[in-house]
C-alpha cells in the first residue's frame, strides 16, 4: 500500500466524526424538545444547555473534518 492510499483511508476514517457530530445535533436538539414539551415552564432555563450541547456538537465535527483535512493535505 503506498501513501496516498493510506491518507485517503486514513481520512475516510477521520471523517466518521462528521457523521457522529450530525447524529449528535440531533440527539441535543430531540432531547430539548421532548423536555420542553413535557415541562414548557422549564424550557427557557434549559435552552442555554442546549446551545452548549450544540456547540459541542458541532466542535466535533469541525475537528474531525480539520483532521481528514490535514491527513489529506499536510505533507
Amino acid at each position: 500500500m503506498d501513501l496516498a492510499s493510506a491518507q485517503v483511508i486514513g481520512a475516510g476514517i477521520a471523517a466518521i466524526g462528521i457523521g457522529a457530530a450530525s447524529a449528535g445535533v440531533g440527539t441535543v436538539f430531540g432531547s430539548y424538545l421532548q423536555g420542553a414539551l413535557r415541562n414548557p415552564g422549564a424550557a427557557a432555563g434549559e435552552r442555554i444547555w442546549m446551545f452548549v450541547g450544540f456547540a459541542a456538537a458541532e466542535l466535533l465535527g469541525l475537528i474531525a473534518f480539520t483532521v481528514a483535512m490535514i491527513i489529506l493535505y499536510a505533507r
